[in-house]
């Protein structure tokens, strides 16, 4: 699939799965790749209900919270997940990069794993929402990634958390465990933090640093 590929109006408008349903039609199972970072169960249960079978990545970036590893793990059993785990290259090893240089960590142990994760793939569908903050606000449910030559599928783009909560209700999912504890975004342990009330969701990764993005979305 190319530039060339039209990508219609109004996908704003059709349910999540709809929009995983449209992206199998285009561009066929074996061209698709979700990767999730199972801070929630949403993308994962659309993915997996409207396609099943659908390659999904977790980037294990050496870092990951122990309830992260546990949450996927139990998604994976209950869900009937194909979960495909993709680690950093052999030499990368656990170090205090992220002391010193967060844009070099993320860019081995997220951006490098990612491209390798997306590789071959005509169409990567991500969890981005609108809602997840300033930098996410105009995300598009569909368009085409020039740098990566491929279509980035953002099929909860327009969902809200509210929405999320209801989705979750509805389909008994459950939640992972630091939620409750005031974690509104989930990343790499040293550098995410829980919350406070008011503050912007993402406002808990890499706190107190200019960097508001891993580099996967940006």
């Amino acid at each position: 699939m190319t530039a060339s590929l039209a990508i219609p109006r109004g996908l704003d408008d059709l349910h999540p799965a709809d929009v995983l349903r449209w992206a199998n039609d285009q561009f066929g199972l074996a061209n698709l790749v979700v990767t999730a970072s199972f801070e929630d169960a949403v993308l994962v249960h659309v993915a997996a209900t409207a396609v099943p079978g659908i390659d999904i990545v977790l980037l294990d970036t050496q870092y990951l919270f122990a309830e992260t590893e546990w949450f996927a793990e139990e998604l994976r059993t209950r869900l009937d997940l194909n979960l495909r785990v993709v680690h950093p290259l052999a030499e990368v090893q656990p170090d205090n990069l992220w002391q010193t240089d967060i844009e070099a960590c993320c860019h081995v142990r997220k951006v490098e794993p990612l491209a390798r994760a997306i590789a071959g793939k005509q169409a990567w569908v991500t969890g981005v929402r609108r809602a997840d903050g300033p930098t996410r606000a105009n995300a598009p449910v569909a368009v085409y990634d020039i740098g990566r030559g491929l279509v980035k599928i953002n099929p909860l783009a327009t969902y809200s958390d509210d929405d999320m909560a209801l989705y979750t209700q509805l389909h008994d999912l459950p939640i992972h465990p630091l939620i409750d504890k005031g974690y509104a975004s989930i990343g790499c342990w040293p550098c995410t933090r829980p919350v406070a009330p008011g503050e912007d969701k993402r406002a808990g990764r890499w706190a107190g640093a200019a960097k508001t993005e891993c580099g996967l979305h940006g």
